[in-house]
């Protein structure tokens, strides 16, 4: 048989899954497995979730590595934590450096724009609080996989192709040749179907597993990092991986309509949500696929991510604070600006008075939002040679511009794009979920939420429903099955509407919802991925 696994021609649906004991949800049905093992093992939710994270790395490279930073929601024993696993900038880096060499804008590719990567840490730091089983348990069946091999999967596949293709207008430096040695086969990139090892990526993992990841960041590791980043020019010292920890951090939340709606607080964006549901419950909505609710929530959402652009940074370097931007006097103050047409949005004064997400859930109601990401699929294109770690570009995140906030400097943490999010209600755990997808992931936070709490949808049709996604100014982008009567009367408001072909530019996420009436969960993962739901 021929057939192509890229060309879906007639539109599928996707149930609801129930579990009664534990769930397990991801975009790549290796990672769900990874979790599911280690819940049968008898882990509780945090190992599940560490051993997904560290299988991520593995079968969905095109999202997250070694080299990436991770945020998570952990919902344990009654009580909501937050944690940062977002590394600083170098010290040396800073915008003088950069212009120095000429540069007009931050890299997206090369050495320049590596932070120090939180993830390897940020594992750790779940571990210590709240892990039951051994810690290299938790690595074995990422290990297992880089050794022995695993199938790519379509989505990744066709994500490996279009880093491919990127990379190779850099291929002639020498400095990238560890990504193809790694990551290209036969001098292209991996097909769907097709098996990938990595005796590099096990070898480094087994190390990470016995030293609770402590040599990524002060041991052999550290220094093989450090020095091919500064042969090749970067800004990276070993002092500036000594001693670096992940940060424990309190959720910020806003209750719409009697649920709270938590998310991490700056230097992540999740604050974004929380400021456009502030806008959103000024108002009544009956139904969803109408133009005046699509207009109302774009509208909101362009003034929060205006504001939220401009100030969210390193929380030492914000001018407001996270009370001053999710006041609901200023939140009332930005719906006035809301009309009829689109708005051309400004910056506001608050002082009136891209990635992988997955998430789990175990048998005794502990539930965890995590997501993990280089920035830009592979990363910088940097792969530490003889490692198998592909390096973030997450300095890309900070401003160039001279004097604002999140200006790039050393030694801070830039605006961050991954947001992991989490429901409670009456200090009940309701629901970990994410989308997935740069700077959509707030936007597609925002419209899920709508959909199951404003609109009755089940979780799956939550994230099945047509999304859309601002670009800037009066830009919207709208995927292909939103109503095209809807379509032409944005266009009529002024919107400058953008029909989507691609889907997966409008993010990738997954749901569990703790059912308390009836003890079960409730999962649902997203249709625009290789999604899936491992159960017990």
């Amino acid at each position: 048989m021929k057939f192509d696994v890229q060309s879906y021609p007639y539109s599928s649906k996707r149930n609801v899954i129930y579990s009664k004991n534990s769930m397990a949800a991801s975009g790549n049905p290796q990672v769900s497995a990874a979790g599911l093992e280690i819940l049968k093992k008898g882990g509780n939710a945090v190992d599940a979730i560490i051993a997904m994270a560290v299988t991520q790395t593995v079968v969905e490279p095109t999202g997250n590595g070694i080299g990436s930073d991770n945020f998570a929601l952990i919902h344990m024993d009654g009580k909501l934590y937050g944690l940062n696993g977002s590394g600083p900038s170098p010290k040396k880096l800073t915008r003088k450096a950069l212009v120095d060499r000429d540069y007009e804008s931050i890299p997206s590719y090369g050495v320049e724009p590596i932070n120090v990567p939180g993830t390897p840490a940020g594992w750790a730091a779940m571990h210590e609080k709240f892990g039951s089983l051994d810690f290299e348990e938790l690595f074995k069946p990422a290990i297992k996989y880089a050794r022995e091999g695993y199938v790519v999967q379509p989505n990744v596949a066709r994500l490996w192709d279009e880093a491919f293709e990127i990379y190779s207008k850099q291929k002639k430096k020498e400095e990238f040749k560890p990504w193809f040695d790694t990551f290209s086969k036969d001098g292209r990139a991996y097909q769907a179907g097709e098996v990938f090892k990595s005796e590099d990526q096990a070898k480094t993992l087994e190390i990470l597993a016995k030293t609770k990841c402590r040599d990524f960041y002060e041991g052999e590791l550290a220094k093989k990092i450090v020095d091919f980043i500064k042969e090749h020019g970067g800004f990276m010292e070993l002092s500036d991986l000594e001693g670096f920890e992940a940060e424990w951090v309190e959720p910020i939340s806003t209750n719409y309509r009697g649920y709270d709606i938590w998310e991490i607080p700056p230097n992540g964006h999740g604050i974004t949500v929380l400021m456009a549901l502030n806008i959103l419950k000024e108002y009544e909505f009956e139904f969803r696929d109408t133009t005046e609710t699509m207009h109302t929530q774009i509208e909101a959402l362009k003034l929060a991510f205006t504001d939220t652009k401009e100030f969210v940074a390193e929380p030492s370097r914000m001018k407001y604070t996270v009370e001053e931007l999710l006041s609901q006097d200023y939140a009332r103050h930005r719906k006035e600006l809301i009309g009829y047409e689109a708005i051309e949005p400004t910056v506001g004064d608050p002082k009136y008075n891209s990635t992988v997400y997955f998430c789990c859930a175990d048998k005794d109601g502990n539930m965890v939002s995590m997501i993990q990401s280089n920035f830009r699929g592979f990363g910088s294109g940097i792969v530490i040679p003889g490692t198998g770690i592909a390096m973030n570009d997450r300095a890309e995140n900070f401003s160039f511009k001279e004097g604002h906030y999140n200006v790039v400097d050393g030694g801070y943490r830039p605006y961050h794009t991954i947001i992991p999010a989490f429901i409670t209600k009456d200090d009940k755990p309701i629901s970990a979920f994410g989308i997935m997808g740069g700077f959509m992931q707030p936007q597609a936070h925002v419209q899920v939420v709508m959909n199951m709490i404003d609109f009755n949808l089940n979780p799956q049709s939550a994230l099945d429903a047509p999304r859309w996604q601002w670009v800037g100014g009066k830009k919207v982008e709208v995927e292909q099955d939103t109503p095209n009567h809807i379509i032409r009367e944005l266009q009529r408001r002024g919107h400058d509407i953008i029909v989507q072909p691609d889907p997966y530019h409008m993010g990738r996420g997954q749901i569990i919802i703790r059912d308390h009436e009836n003890g079960v969960y409730l999962g649902a993962t997203e249709k625009r991925h290789d999604g899936s739901i491992a159960i017990d």
